[in-house]
């Protein structure tokens, strides 16, 4: 099922090595890290039996992965970490955060070392050393009706977020409707049958209550995402911004202001904007995935069908003046342009439509951000195409960089630090790219 295929270990090393001096100005260590976001990375059974704690992979949305569970050896599935971090090593990297997408024939290994260490290898050579995301501190806990609590409240970015996905399923249904590289149905099923503790709608009590474990172990995550699914018809009743303003009310009713609260929800009409800022909720995030309008009604057919590019663009800015240009972040899906039917064949041709997106957006003050794509074989483009190149990844890094600061923006809220060493964003590396001075942007009370 999975098209991922074996990389010569040398073949990788020497295009890092091209990209290196073709790019610079670019850490060094987003190279590696696109590379393993995009292609993937694998585990020796040593390396996840140091007797360490850290947080395993708790699948909070999408697989995330180029091989189905089915397809893996379970005592890497089962027990690898949600992200890890290099550091170190003989280019001397400067502590990058990676999210873990596995594959088994990925280049990237992380095994142990004869000295003990945990590290990164490509065939022969050491990269870096390696650590695994903290475990936080209430993780482990079971909730009153036997549900783990990493089911309903998982932390990704280091800690710095918690991950809510109150709807695990979306109404996009079929390859009519739904996201070409999104595979969030179909990893509900994976997980179900599976056997995991996986459920369509988490019960907003359930999550309240994991939230009370959260404060009561001492947990210092900064911010939350509400998340799930995009709802057509009705859920429990209700439309989608009834749906997950059910959550936002009840989070900010009984934790007022304790985190930075962020919402992903479709670009929805100014009425539906106005109650979710109304809730408590802090940065709003519609995602528009691609900027080309032909591959936007390619790959996005149920936002074509129920919305239309030019009313869900023109509805992010109109948001802009609901929530303030810094609290709408609207994502994009980085590497699916060059991957559709119909999609750019060199890097220069996606870097100038995803260009003419950026700079589109943030000449009003609203900062894209984006995800590094992985092709998820359960998804229909990620069954029939491998990842963009990764000469793709480092323009586009050099792109939005370059359009923030011919802004004079700063980098978006509710994502930690930027800057080499300091960020902890792990599903790309434009927070890595940015000089640290650049500061972040505040959003008005």
């Amino acid at each position: 099922m999975s098209v991922s295929r074996h990389v010569e270990p040398q073949d990788t090393l020497d295009a890092i090595d091209a990209l290196v001096a073709e790019f610079p100005d670019l850490p060094h260590e987003v190279f590696v890290k696109e590379d393993l976001l995009r292609r993937g990375v694998w585990f020796t059974p040593a390396a996840l039996q140091r007797g360490h704690t850290f947080a395993r992979k708790a699948y909070f949305i999408f697989s995330f992965d180029h091989v189905p569970l089915a397809e893996m050896d379970a005592a890497v599935h089962e027990h690898a970490p949600e992200e890890i971090a290099l550091e170190g090593g003989a280019l001397g990297f400067r502590r990058v955060v990676v999210s873990v997408r596995l594959n088994p024939a990925s280049p990237w290994l992380v095994d142990v070392a004869a000295t003990g260490a945990v590290e990164l290898r490509c065939g022969g050579e050491r990269i870096a050393g390696v650590s695994f995301a903290p475990r936080p501190p209430w993780y482990g806990v079971q909730l009153a009706d036997g549900t783990p609590i990493t089911e309903v409240a998982p932390a990704i970015e280091w800690g710095y977020l918690l991950y809510l996905t109150v709807f695990r399923m979306c109404q996009y249904f079929g390859r009519e409707e739904e996201c070409q590289f999104c595979d969030i149905n179909h990893n509900f099923r994976q997980q179900r049958e599976a056997g995991n503790p996986y459920f369509a709608v988490k019960p907003v009590e359930r999550l309240l209550e994991a939230l009370d474990q959260v404060v009561a172990s001492g947990g210092t995550p900064q911010a939350y995402t509400l998340t799930g699914g995009s709802i057509t018809a009705r859920v429990d009743g209700l439309d989608e911004v009834g749906f997950y303003l059910r959550y936002a009310e009840a989070i900010e009713a009984r934790f007022p202001g304790r985190w930075l609260g962020k919402m992903v929800v479709q670009a929805l009409p100014r009425p539906d904007v106005e109650r979710i800022r109304r809730s408590g909720i802090r940065i709003y995030h519609p995602n528009y995935e691609v900027w080309d309008p032909a591959l936007f009604r390619t790959l996005c057919p149920g936002k074509e069908r129920y919305v239309g590019r030019a009313e869900w663009m023109r509805r992010i800015l109109e948001a802009a003046e609901v929530f303030s240009p810094q609290g709408v972040i609207p994502n994009f899906v980085a590497g699916v342009e060059m991957a559709a039917e119909g999609g750019f064949r060199r890097p220069e041709d996606a870097w100038r439509s995803t260009g003419e997106g950026l700079d589109y957006f943030m000449s009003h003050g609203v900062v894209p951000r984006f995800t590094t794509w992985c092709p998820e074989p359960m998804s229909v483009l990620g069954a029939a195409h491998g990842p963009a190149p990764l000469r793709y990844h480092a323009g586009l890094l050099r792109v939005w960089r370059d359009t923030l600061m011919k802004h004079s923006l700063k980098a978006p809220p509710g994502y930690g630090e930027p800057g080499i060493g300091r960020a902890v964003f792990s599903v790309s590396s434009f927070m890595d790219v940015m000089d640290p001075a650049t500061g972040v942007a505040v959003l008005p009370c």
